[in-house]
């Protein structure tokens, strides 16, 4: 599977945890990711390829359920802690603006490819899960998404997601961090700011 088409499932899947936040407390994450995917894949503006249409279904259905913090941090690594607090909004505020042009640009690929949402392996209890996916589509090999989710006030968010093992958003760390080594953290923002713009 080509990889814009994995990226447009997991727009698709991540967008599933991020619709309906009333009902974000009462479902366990596997269900709620299973029943707000079908209903970001069954979308109308996902078959437009109309960008700013995209970026709308990502911000209205992938954001109100993704810890943007959290991911940045991720993102960042260790320079997150060297960052003042007006750095830290700012960098949250661009790393997600690169995520919806991330998602939306993954959803314009999106072809009816089969999501099936794996069983939950979790405690009542647990404040941190990882629901697992499989991506099918036809004459190609099957891809494994996970997704982690931790549980806060306002339910269930994803703060990581990784395909095949690998973190989508730890990606980002080896070229943030050199960013940050050679322009510190204001040339960070700046670089994410000018990729926004583009």
């Amino acid at each position: 599977m080509a990889l814009s088409a994995s990226l447009a499932l997991i727009g698709a899947l991540s967008g599933a945890l991020l619709a309906a936040p009333a009902l974000a407390l009462e479902e366990a994450p596997d269900a709620l990711l299973k029943r707000v995917s079908a209903e970001v894949t069954q979308d109308k503006d996902i078959r437009t390829g109309e960008p700013a249409k995209l970026r709308a279904l990502v911000e209205a259905k992938l954001l109100p359920h993704f810890d943007a913090r959290r991911a940045t941090q991720i993102a960042v690594g260790a320079n997150w802690r060297r960052a003042t607090p007006q750095q830290q909004e700012e960098l949250v505020r661009e790393f997600t603006r690169l995520l919806v042009r991330t998602y939306s640009g993954a959803l314009g690929s999106y072809r009816d490819q089969a999501i099936e949402v794996m069983p939950l392996r979790a405690k009542p209890q647990d404040a941190e899960v990882t629901v697992r996916t499989r991506i099918r589509q036809p004459g190609a090999e099957s891809i494994m998404v996970e997704y982690d989710l931790a549980k806060g006030e306002s339910g269930w968010k994803v703060f990581d997601i990784r395909v095949a093992g690998i973190s989508l958003v730890a990606t980002y760390r080896t070229t943030f961090t050199e960013e940050v080594r050679n322009h510190g953290i204001d040339g960070l923002i700046s670089t994410l700011a000018a990729r926004n713009r583009a």
